[in-house]
């Protein structure tokens, strides 16, 4: 019998992917750790390896598919001795897909046939009238059109009524007074898109729209889901710190002048001294449970990079225990892949504590999102001059600012003091990163 191969979850967060790659053709032999096609995650890009030996017999999830939902099954291998006829004797399981991915389904409310009538608007076998304009506009508002009375030619639901209904629901004036009003709608079952927003979009439809759309990928939806729970759920406080760093640029030129075998950044420096301050504070580095606070003990500094469609967060492991010649290569090589989309998933998944630097775009300064289940994020601006003062006098110094995000229920306000005293004191003294 046919062996399935489905579509795996190749990370937590995973749902669906989308079929790059095919690797294997049909009637190719396949090895158990044959690398059969390239799946792109909410992530990166990933090799899908074979576990069975056998024969591609038949793919059933083309190149280049979009949204296919996990578990659900992509092609067909043969076994040893089977051959192409087993393929028309199988019949799968239940829940086997086509290869296309589905239709998303009508965002409209289907209007059950008891139902009574809500105007005019109905023709005897219970049809809504509608212009073909008006019924997109409502399908993308999320307007249900029996509960819609219509003021076109024989109380045919015409492009108007829509706007007036989008109107009503923001409670705004109806565009035509004199309507009859607009009957209210029960909660939809999940979010739909504000009523400004959906009247903007729908009237660009009759005209020229004032935007361009940009598709949302999986990147982005994850994204959006996972910062709004963010904020959402987790009480962010924030501290922010000022660290003076003419010391460590000159020490970072010296260390650079010795060798071609590495390049060590400022922010190979923060990743340092930020690992070293929660080894010296190790309440910092904690996650929130709902039974209970985890202190971990490993310090893994999770570093934000920005891609095309949002961001990932490659971890640098053990980083207290790395030298900064180690978190220089091994940081530029995690950056590269991934761009590339080539990470693998331990490469991004986890970490104890997070980073996030946009001094190199000369950002003075911000408050970043804690990435969960992270207790805490350090967001670094840019080392630019600044007048201080020393001694009772004036001066310039290169100061660079550093803002701590902390979940109060992991880390209390005297911890993320701690922390930044001890953070401050190791990049303002950088040679202490040695010890």
């Amino acid at each position: 019998m046919p062996i399935e191969i489905l579509m795996p979850a190749l990370s937590p967060t995973m749902t669906e992917g989308n079929l790059a790659k095919w690797l294997k053709k049909e009637g190719d032999e396949v090895h158990s750790g044959d690398v059969l096609a390239e799946i792109e995650t909410d992530k990166a890009t990933m090799e899908y390896e074979a576990v069975d030996d056998g024969r591609v017999g038949k793919i059933l999830v083309p190149e280049g598919a979009q949204g296919v939902k996990v578990n659900q099954p992509i092609a067909l291998l043969l076994s040893e001795g089977e051959d192409t006829s087993a393929l028309d004797n199988f019949s799968g399981s239940p829940t086997k897909p086509v290869a296309a991915a589905p239709e998303k389904p009508s965002t409209a409310e289907p209007i059950p046939a008891t139902r009574p009538p809500a105007g005019v608007n109905r023709g005897g076998n219970g049809r809504i009238f509608a212009s073909p304009l008006a019924r997109r506009m409502a399908q993308l508002a999320g307007l249900d059109l029996g509960m819609i009375t219509g003021s076109g030619p024989q109380g045919r639901i015409v492009k108007a009524d829509i706007e007036a209904a989008l109107s009503a629901a923001r409670g705004a004036p109806a565009a035509m007074p004199g309507r009859p009003a607009v009957a209210p709608q029960a909660p939809p079952a999940a979010p739909v898109p504000s009523p400004a927003l959906s009247k903007q979009r729908v009237l660009a439809l009759a005209g020229n729209p004032p935007y361009t759309e940009r598709p949302l990928t999986a990147m982005r939806r994850v994204i959006a889901r996972r910062l709004t729970e963010s904020k959402q759920t987790i009480p962010h406080f924030y501290l922010t710190v000022d660290c003076e760093i003419d010391e460590l640029l000159k020490f970072r030129a010296e260390l650079n002048a010795k060798s071609d075998a590495y390049r060590i950044s400022v922010n190979d420096f923060v990743i340092r001294a930020t690992a070293l301050a929660l080894r010296q504070v190790p309440a910092a580095n904690a996650s929130w449970s709902d039974e209970a606070i985890l202190l971990w003990d490993s310090v893994d500094i999770a570093v934000a990079v920005a891609l095309d469609d949002g961001l990932i967060t490659p971890i640098v492991k053990n980083a207290d225990r790395k030298g900064l010649a180690t978190i220089a290569n091994e940081t530029k090589d995690l950056a590269a892949r991934a761009r590339e989309g080539k990470l693998k998933l331990e490469e991004f998944q986890g970490g104890t504590f997070s980073i996030s630097n946009l001094g190199m775009f000369g950002v003075h300064d911000f408050a970043a999102v804690i990435n969960p289940p992270h207790g805490g994020i350090l967001a670094v601006g840019a080392g630019e001059q600044r007048p201080v003062v020393k001694d009772g006098a004036l001066s310039i110094a290169t100061v660079m600012s550093c803002t701590l995000s902390c979940d109060h229920r992991a880390v209390d306000g005297a911890v993320g003091a701690q922390f930044l005293a001890a953070f401050k004191k190791l990049v303002e003294d950088p040679l202490t990163m040695l010890l």
